[in-house]
């Protein structure tokens, strides 16, 4: 009769166990960026929620080519919290259609989980004509001042310039990409897709490279058909880092 009991209890902890597990649950696990010039870093993130009930941590994301850089939630995702993977595809010298897959490994009841991302990379000077109805149709970006000025940076250094940006449009809007010719602009989005009416806030991260005075344009590419490629500048007075100054004047 005892042995019989603690048999009993050794299977119970072990279905306990066996159940105690977090599972991740993709808001969708194939984005389609539609057509894009050739160029764009286009850009999706995935958001990924934990409907387990113990934490999940994402080891790794691997793309099936070179051209995905991937970024993800690197702290644990607790239970019913959501984290992010992140994947920009550089469409540079790669046109015609393309289909990737992006590896995703975890501790999660699933170790390994496989996301997509397909579109169709067309000429640098992508231009599309669109009837009335569908340019009524569209999502459509709306932002403020188009001019950020950071004042005076050193050389290096990471500054951030933030906008609020509004979809007056009637479609989900979607910053797919930014193109500068510095090629030291990133972005991120506070939504990955932005409802009409509602507001977002654009972050741009400017990593000044040369002295004097900047003013860098950068490209906003969205799936605005009105206004894809919507251009905003930032200023910045470049100046030499106070470090290498010191350092100077110690070598002196």
């Amino acid at each position: 009769m005892r042995k019989n009991l603690f048999l009993f209890l050794g299977l119970m902890l072990l279905s306990i166990a066996a159940s105690a597990q977090g599972e991740l649950s993709f808001e969708t696990q194939t984005h389609d960026f539609g057509t894009i010039a050739e160029g764009t870093q286009a850009t999706y993130e995935f958001r990924v929620k934990n409907v387990g009930n113990q934490p999940v941590v994402i080891a790794n994301v691997q793309p099936s080519c070179g051209c995905t850089a991937p970024d993800w939630t690197k702290e644990p995702i607790m239970p019913g919290k959501t984290g992010i993977i992140k994947a920009v595809y550089n469409s540079t010298g790669r046109p015609g259609p393309f289909h990737k897959s992006i590896s995703v490994t975890s501790n999660a009841k699933e170790t390994n989980a496989v996301i997509y991302i397909k579109g169709m990379v067309g000429p640098k000077d992508l231009k599309t004509s669109y009837t009335q109805e569908q340019k009524m149709m569209s999502p459509r970006l709306a932002i403020g001042s188009t001019n950020y000025s950071f004042g005076k940076l050193e050389k290096g250094q990471k500054a951030v310039a933030k906008y609020i940006i509004k979809n007056t449009g009637r479609q989900d809007l979607v910053v797919q990409g930014v193109q500068s010719n510095c090629k030291c602009v990133s972005y991120k989005v506070s939504k990955p897709a932005i409802k009409p009416g509602e507001q977002a806030v654009l972050e741009l991260t400017y990593i000044p490279l040369m002295l004097k005075e900047q003013n860098e344009q950068v490209t906003i590419l969205s799936n605005d058909i009105v206004m894809p490629n919507l251009r905003l500048t930032l200023k910045a007075n470049v100046v030499e880092s106070l470090a290498n100054r010191n350092m100077l004047r110690e070598g002196e």
